[in-house]
């Protein structure tokens, strides 16, 4: 019985620090009316994104900032991105297509492909999107009134994900989950502490002045998380970086595939916890005991015939809700959590196998080490 206490006291707690903590996750403001709005540069790279580029296109066509350009870069692609693109954009002014340069020794290709976009823009403000993000028309706007309501140089968040597949449904939108439990969002939005910090590189808006004082995307051209690590710089550097709930007016189409979604999962996972073994077991120890442990005791509470067994389930039913609520996903999601946890406790055991046995991350026909 006192196992049971504690656990129900643990998921209890997990519910009020997440409902607190998401209180310090701002939406996006309103969009401001400006004289001489800034010059944007919406920079993105695509290599083999040839399924995404007409529903990229098509949504970039729709946006309504007016002072803007967009910058497209093929990185080699191996498919019919480039054709794509050229088809998609006729004779909108606004885009340019770039060829992307020869990927150098020791740089992370899609790190690359940013760089060299950074390297032709003009804007005054960089947004960096990925080929699979959907934007709402009005994004840029109120994304820089953010950025200028916050005193902020950096701004990303991370976006809504439909999915077509179960592992996507269980995997994809924890990530939100992840922030939720674990950042602390008011010391993270409110100080520039660097290890207090979490980006997407999904959407990622950077006033160019910081991200020139930074190094670019040169200063973490190694990175495989380098969201992260930009705004990490950012905060090293005395700038501001704010992560903002972004759900309502940015989407991604992230994986379309079980075997794409467990592949990119597993590139990022151990090097997103830093590389720690102590931290992937320690996660596992925490995990199995606040979202696995109450399962178990459904399974009591219908051997015994005692229902409050349901009470540590239920809860961490109504803490997935309330993150799925608030994120724009599919409600039913909450029920499968202990699916959900399972698979990411087996991701972090897959990405730290590969480092352990020596071996490289596989992505888009390139290996990472």
């Amino acid at each position: 019985m006192m196992l049971f206490s504690i656990l129900l006291a643990v998921v209890i707690l997990v519910n009020l620090w997440t409902i607190v903590n998401s209180w310090f996750l701002p939406s996006l403001s309103f969009r401001s009316e400006e004289e001489e709005p800034p010059k944007v540069s919406l920079l993105i790279p695509l290599r083999n994104e040839e399924r995404n580029v007409e529903g990229l296109i098509q949504s970039l066509k729709k946006a309504t900032y007016p002072n803007l350009e967009i910058l497209l870069l093929d990185d080699h692609s191996e498919d019919r991105t480039f054709e794509k693109l050229e088809e998609e954009i006729h004779s909108d002014q606004r885009f340019t297509i770039l060829r992307g340069k020869q990927l150098p020794e020791g740089w992370n290709g899609k790190v690359h492909a940013c760089h060299q976009l950074s390297q032709a823009a003009q804007g005054d403000y960089y947004l960096f999107l990925d080929a699979d993000a959907r934007i709402a028309p009005d994004v840029i706007e109120r994304t820089i009134a953010t950025l200028k309501r916050k005193g902020a140089s950096m701004i990303s968040g991370f976006p809504n994900y439909p999915n077509d597949h179960f592992l996507g449904h269980m995997l994809v939108p924890l990530q939100h989950m992840i922030i939720h439990l674990h950042l602390p969002l008011l010391i993270a939005n409110w100080t520039k502490k660097p290890m207090f910090t979490a980006a997407c590189g999904i959407f990622i808006m950077i006033e160019k002045q910081a991200y020139v004082a930074i190094g670019g995307h040169e200063s973490v051209k190694n990175s495989l998380v380098e969201d992260v690590h930009i705004a990490r710089e950012v905060k090293k550097h005395g700038y501001k970086m704010v992560l903002a709930n972004i759900t309502s007016s940015v989407l991604s189409y992230m994986y379309h595939a079980p075997q794409e979604t467990w592949e990119g999962f597993k590139k990022n996972t151990y090097t997103g916890l830093g590389r720690s073994k102590t931290l992937v077991f320690g996660l596992t120890a925490f995990y199995a005991f606040t979202f696995l442990l109450p399962f178990i005791y459904v399974f009591v509470a219908i051997f015994e015939q005692n229902w409050m067994y349901l009470l540590p389930y239920l809860l961490t039913v109504t803490f997935k809700l309330y993150i799925d609520a608030r994120t724009g996903h599919p409600l039913w999601l909450s029920f499968l959590i202990p699916i959900s946890i399972s698979l990411l406790i087996g991701i972090m055991f897959a990405s730290m196998n590969v480092h352990a046995k020596g071996k490289g991350y596989q992505w888009k026909g390139r290996s990472y080490e």
